[in-house]
C-alpha cells in the first residue's frame, strides 16, 4: 500500500484525477470502478473539468458502481443511481455505465447479474474506494466474515446513523445494500483511496498502522498489490 499525502482535500483529487488520466491514456477502454458519498465529489469534478478542457476521454471506458441501497427506486434522490448521474454521468461522455438496481425484485439474482456483467467486462482495471467511519468499504461492514461476489447486506447502525443527515425526517432509510464484495474489490487491478477530513483522521490511523483488523473491512487493501491511499492532512493528522 502506498501512502500519499497532501496539503489539501483539492490536492487530493487533483493527484487521483492524474491517476485516472493516466489510466485512459494507456487504456482507453478501461473498467472504472466509481464510488459515491461526499468523499469523491472533488474528484468528479476535477474529471468534469478535465474532459470540458478535452484533456481526458470516458468515450471508449466502462463504469461499474460499488453499491447502492436496497430497496430505492432509481428516481430517489438519494439513490446512488441519482447520485452518479448528478454529479458525474451527466457531465462527461462516460455512456456505458452499470450501478446495482435497488428497484430489482430479486436481490439475489440482481447480484449475480452484476458480478457475470463486471467478469464479462473484463474485471476492474481501476477502482475508487472512500472508506467509512466504521472503516467500511462499499457496504463492506464490520464483521467476522466477507463476501467474494456481489451481495444483499444489512447494514450497521453507524452507517445507517451516518446517512441519516441525506434523507429527509418523513422518509423510509433504507437498511439495507447491494455491494461488490470484498473480493471483488480485491480483485481490481488498481486501487485508489481518498481519506480526507479530520473526521477520517481515527480510522486512517488503524488502517495505516499495517495491522489486519478483521473488524475493520479496509484493511485488507493492505493486502493488495497495487493500492495507493491518498490523505489531506487533516485526515493524516494522527498517522
Amino acid at each position: 500500500m502506498k501512502k500519499i499525502v497532501l496539503d489539501t482535500y483539492q490536492d487530493v483529487c487533483c493527484a487521483a484525477a492524474d491517476i485516472y488520466a493516466a489510466q485512459l491514456k494507456t487504456k482507453p477502454n478501461s473498467v472504472l470502478g466509481l464510488a459515491t458519498g461526499s468523499t469523491p465529489i472533488g474528484l468528479y469534478e476535477e474529471l468534469a473539468r478535465r474532459y470540458e478542457a478535452k484533456e481526458i476521454d470516458f468515450s471508449k471506458a466502462r463504469s461499474f458502481n460499488l453499491d447502492e441501497y436496497y430497496p430505492i427506486e432509481k428516481s430517489h434522490q438519494q439513490s446512488y443511481d441519482y447520485f452518479m448521474h448528478d454529479n458525474f454521468f451527466s457531465k462527461v461522455n462516460l455512456s456505458k455505465h452499470d450501478i446495482p438496481n435497488g428497484e430489482a425484485k430479486d436481490a439475489i439474482a440482481e447480484c449475480k447479474r452484476y458480478d457475470e456483467e463486471i467478469a464479462a467486462a473484463g474485471g476492474i482495471d481501476l477502482m475508487l474506494l472512500g472508506i467509512g467511519h466504521n472503516g467500511h468499504i462499499g457496504f463492506n461492514e464490520p464483521s467476522v466474515s466477507y463476501s467474494m461476489g456481489t451481495y444483499l447486506t444489512e447494514l450497521t447502525e453507524s452507517s445507517i446513523t451516518a446517512n441519516a443527515r441525506f434523507f429527509g425526517k418523513n422518509e423510509v432509510q433504507p437498511t439495507r445494500a447491494l455491494t461488490m464484495g470484498i473480493g471483488e474489490i480485491f480483485r481490481s487491478r488498481q486501487i485508489v483511496l481518498i481519506i480526507s477530513g479530520e473526521g477520517k483522521a481515527p480510522i486512517a490511523k488503524k488502517l495505516l498502522e499495517g495491522v489486519i483488523h478483521t473488524d475493520v473491512p479496509a484493511c485488507f487493501l493492505l493486502l493488495h498489490p497495487n493500492t495507493t491511499v491518498f490523505l489531506d492532512k487533516a485526515a493524516a493528522s494522527l498517522c
